[in-house]
């Protein structure tokens, strides 16, 4: 079971390092700064029928980053 969680937890970073615009700085930083940089990040997320909205603080320095990510991550409307 381990195993299969540590796969699982390698392969959603390689995905968000791959979704990251190659113009920001994170392009090319390793998972251990993406895990600090990206999914250590206080947010407040808010759920409703049809959505769910992150607000991330004022001085977040990585949000449009994080936003370009999640952009890119979307599904195809179907």
């Amino acid at each position: 079971m381990r195993l299969i969680l540590h796969t699982a937890a390698y392969w959603l970073l390689w995905r968000i390092q791959q979704e990251i615009p190659k113009a920001a700085s994170l392009a090319t930083a390793e998972f251990a700064t993406l895990r600090l940089r990206l999914l250590k990040v206080a947010a407040r997320v808010i759920e409703s029928a049809t959505r769910i909205r992150v607000a991330f603080a004022s001085a977040c320095p990585d949000a449009s980053v994080l936003k370009a990510i999640a952009t890119n991550l979307r599904p195809a409307p179907t």
